[in-house]
């Protein structure tokens, strides 16, 4: 039967047959609203959105012979101004624009796949399109411009068209401005003055990046930030004291349910709703955030400024407080050997070893002359070490807990570091030990604290580092720095590969002019996918970042540029 749909704005949709000007059939849409109608690309399954005129959407799917709705997908907020626009792909998924974000269906689940905010900039009801492919979605932003979101094979897309003799534009309020280019930049180290080619990804469609919904909330920054070690979750500690987990699931756009640029977690959080929130005295002096996760993600326990707190992480729940200040703990550490012990820094200066289940001091260790802002474990070299805001590292023998050696971090003129926070990761073999100050990564041989290699913030790189860990399978350093930039380095030899401007992941509408910076405060990589990072930010928001193609960073191609031009 050859007819057509038609609907106007009180309600109604009609059937028309081809051959004469009647309706066949006259049925309302839900909640009587203006709506829009669509058919699957195979134009099997007809599809319909709508607002009411009480600002009530629906997203549903109808029954076409008889007239009936087959699904109604839900996700919607409860008031929109304005009709919500959707578009449909691939005969297989569904996407509307609503409360400033995009939302994602799955045509056979009526709740809600992935949303996005897309960095940011939407209106309240954004319009959307999806090229013929589908792995393109074009969505028109508050400022009258758009943005065109991609998935693995979009992004392949547009790095072709990056990488052709046409230059790539992107629509901006002020025109048209180019996606970052790739140079040359000379950089000087310890080891001389060398060329090096520098990947400098200044967009957001020159890499992969998702937003963790609900993140630390304003003037809250993230102080800690580690993953799960299962690799699907990323747990948060605010500088106020409250713990936040998201975590990723299992489905057809995420089937390893591993955590991914690609699809946006969900804010978990136990049936009971609690959240898990440390005890933060008013009148503490020194409030130092840490945290620390147990190998099977089953207990976190974390401290700011009050006790110390053993969280279980299924239900949130506080199992016990232990070693209450003062002195105020100021880093936590489970034993590699045994989580019943934890290594405790603490704000005296002293490390206090403890066992969780005894509830019982084991050993007290002292050396440093400021408060400890790191400890690492290495089984390899039977060693435990420290680093203190006094830019000192100790190493400690792990059977007697004596003092092995110390050495003060240098800068390159050979004086001593000023004071401040040094933190510590140790390479995969167990005996490389990264070392990271404000002035400078360090990478020192463990088993004798001797350095091997030491880069200092310059050139592109110029701000006040502020974190700096390993990638898990040890091939790459991920930096942040007070200037909003993320550096991706050589872990052999702390060459800088690649340069992540803020522009590529702090939307314009997050640093309003009266405010100070957002920049970076603290990075994490993740236990299995080695190309993959978060960054917690000053403004309380989560970023996980991801390169567009699967060789990795430092597989980036540069295009080449002639300067003579």
């Amino acid at each position: 039967m050859q007819f057509c749909f038609s609907t106007s704005v009180d309600g109604k949709v009609r059937a028309w047959m081809y051959e004469n000007q009647t309706f066949h059939v006259e049925y309302d849409t839900p909640g009587k609203c203006s709506t829009k109608m669509l058919y699957s690309s195979d134009g099997t399954r007809l599809f319909s959105c709508g607002t009411s005129k009480d600002g009530e959407s629906f997203l549903v799917e109808w029954d076409e012979p008889e007239g009936a709705i087959k699904r109604t997908y839900s996700g919607f907020g409860k008031k929109s101004v304005g009709m919500v626009q959707f578009d449909s792909t691939k005969s297989r998924f569904l996407a509307a624009g609503e409360d400033n974000q995009v939302k994602f269906w799955d045509m056979d689940v009526v709740n809600v796949l992935a949303s996005t905010d897309a960095e940011g900039g939407l209106p309240n009801l954004p319009r959307l399109k999806f090229n013929k492919e589908g792995n393109l979605l074009a969505v028109s932003t508050a400022d009258g411009g758009f943005k065109v979101l991609a998935n693995a094979d979009g992004i392949k897309f547009l790095r072709n068209i990056e990488a052709s003799k046409e230059p790539f534009f992107t629509k901006s309020p002020g025109g048209l401005v180019s996606i970052g280019r790739g140079r040359d930049i000379n950089i000087n180290s310890d080891e001389g003055s060398k060329s090096w080619e520098l990947t400098e990804i200044v967009h957001p469609v020159q890499c992969r990046i998702v937003t963790v919904p609900e993140g630390m909330g304003s003037n809250n920054k993230v102080a800690c930030l580690v993953y799960t070690n299962s690799g699907n979750g990323l747990l948060a500690l605010g500088s106020k004291g409250v713990q936040k987990l998201w975590k990723w699931s299992f489905s057809e756009l995420n089937p390893t349910g591993k955590a991914t640029a690609s699809v946006v977690p969900q804010h978990w959080r136990p049936s009971n709703g609690i959240l898990m929130t440390n005890d933060v005295p008013s009148d503490c002096e020194m409030a130092v955030p840490c945290i620390a996760l147990s190998r099977n993600d089953s207990y976190a326990m974390a401290a700011c400024g009050g006790n110390i707190s053993l969280f279980n992480m299924v239900s949130f729940k506080v199992l016990f407080h232990f070693l209450p200040p003062p002195p105020v703990s100021t880093c936590v550490v489970f034993s590699p050997q045994d989580n019943n012990v934890v290594a405790v820094g603490r704000a005296d200066s002293n490390i206090q070893i403890f066992n969780v289940r005894l509830y019982q001091a084991r050993s007290l260790l002292k050396g440093h002359q400021k408060y400890i802002t790191g400890i690492v474990f290495s089984l390899r070299l039977n060693i435990m070490v420290s680093s203190g805001a006094d830019a000192q590292i100790f190493s400690w023998n792990m059977d007697t807990w004596n003092k092995k050696k110390s050495v003060p971090i240098k800068l390159p003129s050979g004086e001593n570091a000023p004071a401040g926070e040094t933190k510590l990761e140790f390479h995969i073999d167990q005996i490389k030990l990264l070392a990271c100050h404000e002035t400078q990564l360090a990478i020192y041989d463990a088993s004798k604290l001797e350095l091997i290699c030491r880069w200092v913030p310059q050139d592109v790189l110029p701000g006040a580092i502020t974190s700096a860990v390993y990638s898990c399978n040890g091939r790459l350093v991920y930096a942040t720095f007070t200037d909003g930039n993320v550096g991706v380095f050589d872990a052999e030899t702390l060459k800088p590969r690649c340069r992540i401007a803020s522009s590529a992941y702090i939307h314009q509408s997050q640093t309003p002019s009266n405010s100070q910076n957002v920049y970076p405060v603290v990075v994490a990589a993740h236990p299995h996918e080695p190309n993959q990072f978060a960054i917690g930010l000053s403004d309380g928001s989560i970023k996980v970042i991801e390169p567009p193609e699967t060789e990795g960073w430092q597989g980036i191609k540069v295009p080449v540029v002639n300067n003579g031009n």
